[in-house]
């Protein structure tokens, strides 16, 4: 093929990566020929991560580091750069979600959801970008989200970290794109994942969970998505098939951001 989409002599730097999105960004970005590299916060979530990537015939290295550190991720970094090589992808992968509505939440919860969705891609960003400006080449993936765009009760925090990550996305490609630095993000819908899966369940008499029938109707491709279907895009945002791609994001939703919804009936 003209294009290039093989990731072969990459490293990829997958934050977050034991399980999850990440591991399937991860996994797809191993089987188009990168070298993968994960962190987590803790051993036994690195461990896991490890054995998991193992039994799917990917060889791993994996980092215990919290992201939000900052010295933390200097100290990871250079590891990285030392034992397995520079890195030439990251993918901003780690996050988390407190569904709690705005008026309960404290100052220090919504600190933290910051701090975690959106301090810790800056942190990180800012740690590997000096090498790819060395060498001439590098992309950054952010995970961002269709709260990036949309508001919903009870994710003040997360709406405003994912909206602040969309604007970074889009400053990293302002000031390193003459680098030949990528970065853009991807907004995932509804993925079946572990921590989805009390939602999807069917209700004792049969019916769908009233938030599966809620996300089902609003999605034009009428199912949540697998989390495999993240790595096409990803893989994409990561090879040579997209340097004229920069600050852009991926909407990965099924259609739900197109889409007004059904007319009551």
């Amino acid at each position: 093929m003209s294009v290039n989409f093989s990731l072969e002599g990459k490293t990829a730097l997958v934050t977050g990566a034991s399980y999850g999105i990440g591991f399937a960004i991860a996994s797809g970005m191993a089987k188009a020929g990168a070298k993968i590299v994960f962190n987590d916060i803790k051993q036994e979530l690195v461990d896991k991560g490890i054995a998991a990537y193992k039994e799917a015939g990917i060889d791993a290295h994996g980092y215990v580091c919290d992201v939000t550190n900052e010295e933390q991720v200097n100290e990871m970094v250079a590891k990285i750069t030392k034992e397995v090589a520079p890195i030439d992808i990251l993918v901003n992968n780690a996050g988390i979600i407190k569904r709690i509505p705005m008026c309960d939440m404290t100052a220090a919860e919504f600190r933290q959801v910051i701090d975690v969705d959106l301090n810790a891609p800056f942190i990180v960003s800012k740690a590997v970008i000096p090498s790819m400006i060395e060498r001439g080449h590098g992309k950054i993936i952010n995970i961002c989200s269709m709260m990036s765009e949309l508001g919903r009760e009870t994710v003040s925090a997360y709406a405003a970290a994912k909206g602040g990550l969309k604007m970074l996305t889009r400053n990293i490609c302002s000031e390193y794109g003459k680098y030949n630095i990528q970065c853009n993000g991807i907004g995932p819908g509804y993925i079946e994942t572990p921590q989805t899966a009390p939602l999807r369940e069917r209700q004792a008499d049969g019916s769908r969970h009233p938030f599966d029938s809620f996300i089902v109707a609003k999605t034009p491709a009428e199912r949540w998505l697998k989390p495999e279907e993240l790595a096409g895009p990803a893989v994409f945002l990561a090879s040579e098939a997209s340097d004229a791609v920069n600050g852009h994001i991926l909407y990965v939703d099924g259609g739900i951001l197109a889409y007004i919804g059904k007319q009551p009936q």
